[in-house]
């Protein structure tokens, strides 16, 4: 099994630099009335981004939050996939949960599932049921940015470290979902401050996903002729 999902962390590779590629161009292809102004919503995202990051460097770093988040992503994740939930157990050190089954999904969660902006979000649009919240717009993709922060830095952070989720999947295959998985958050986070849609990022991920394999396909080719033609 660590063989075949290292073959597939190779072959994932392609789909990760069309990943970025198909991020970088809807980036460019945010509408804007001119090339110097940035939307007011993408700036209250990133401001809340911002001031993340300065907490994080200035505060003590809220491990022990994070750690309640990853351990509750594996157990929501568990869920929806049929698991049954045993003990939970947080501390500052670090935490683990127990689930009657897992998968690589599962295993990997919380490394690209960003739970508090999760329910950030959620809790934002059940209460649109309800309210007129254009009012509080802003703040809310201030506070998704502040948790989507969160989020990024421990992760970062994690990934420096020995993680037993790692290893357990495999670092090339894990890096490589880690990876693609966080780019199409990032995406998501776009199409919520632009007039961009998740359609158009599909599209563009798909051509250059084709592009990608089809360059890769190529290279494998000639390569195999210069050593064996």
């Amino acid at each position: 099994m660590r063989a075949l999902r290292f073959i597939i962390g190779l072959l994932l590779l392609p789909g990760c630099a069309a990943a970025s590629l198909a991020l970088l161009r809807m980036v460019r292809e945010i509408p804007s009335e001119s090339a110097w102004i940035v939307p007011a919503p993408a700036l209250a995202l990133a401001a809340g981004f911002a001031l993340w990051l300065v907490l994080f460097a200035l505060l003590p770093a809220g491990a022990r939050s994070y750690v309640l988040a990853h351990e509750l992503t594996h157990a929501l994740w568990g869920i929806a996939f049929g698991a049954r939930v045993g003990r939970l157990r947080v501390s500052g050190n670090g935490g683990s949960v127990t689930l009657s089954k897992t998968n690589f999904l599962i295993t990997l969660a919380p490394y690209f599932f960003p739970l508090y902006a999760v329910i950030v979000v959620a809790a934002y649009f059940a209460a649109s049921l309800f309210f007129d919240m254009r009012p509080w717009h802003l703040l809310w993709l201030g506070l998704t940015g502040f948790t989507w922060g969160l989020h990024f830095t421990f992760t970062l952070a994690s990934l420096r470290e020995h993680q037993t989720d790692i290893q357990l999947c495999g670092h090339l295959f894990s890096y490589a979902v880690i990876f693609i998985l966080n780019v199409a958050g990032i995406a998501l986070w776009i199409v919520m401050v632009s007039d961009l849609t998740i359609a158009q990022f599909a599209c563009c991920w798909g051509r250059e996903m084709f592009l990608a394999y089809l360059g890769a396909w190529k290279l494998g080719v000639s390569l195999y002729n210069k050593t064996c033609g």
